[in-house]
């Protein structure tokens, strides 16, 4: 199936069988390697891209079922002389060790910072319709779907707070 949707800013038309995960279209056809395939069941994080703004696990979507869609990779986020604050932030608060997490990490945080901002609700706060407060807790619940197998878990908080202007 042909297939188009835009990629880092990037319009881009693929054929592709319908089977094809929406991660392996961007590491084999695209060749954007930073999002990492784990678990290859949903379970990890490691491969969470933003898919118009909302953070998905790549791994368990049908690239065919994004046509028209926006698609922001760790790829699409900075680069080496403009970080994006969140890679800056993983950096200035060692948030990663090996570093196989850390893509879909940053991706899965600033999905998170999007959802805060827009007032989605989480199970941290008992007060579902309270302005979500960024604490260690709140972030914690939030982040729960990405895994470091390395246990990261302290400084990516500190990262995270940081980077959304939290007090740390």
């Amino acid at each position: 199936m042909q297939t188009s949707f835009t990629v880092n800013g990037r319009a881009v038309t693929l054929d592709l069988d319908p089977r094809t995960t929406l991660l392996d279209a961007l590491r084999e056809r695209l060749d954007l390697k930073g999002s990492k395939k784990g678990c290859d069941h949903g379970q990890c994080g490691a491969c969470t891209v933003l898919v118009n703004g909302t953070r998905i696990n790549a791994c368990l979507s049908l690239a065919v079922s994004h046509e028209g869609d926006e698609i922001t990779s760790i790829e699409g986020l900075g680069d080496p002389e403009n970080l994006h604050p969140l890679q800056a932030a993983f950096l200035e608060h060692d948030a990663f060790q090996c570093g196989y997490c850390t893509p879909g990490q940053i991706c899965s945080a600033l999905g998170m910072l999007n959802e805060v901002a827009q007032g989605w609700p989480s199970h941290a706060d008992p007060q579902v319709a309270a302005t979500p407060a960024m604490s260690d807790e709140e972030i914690r619940e939030r982040m729960s779907g990405n895994i470091c197998r390395c246990s990261a878990y302290p400084q990516i908080v500190a990262a995270i707070r940081a980077a959304s202007g939290a007090a740390a």
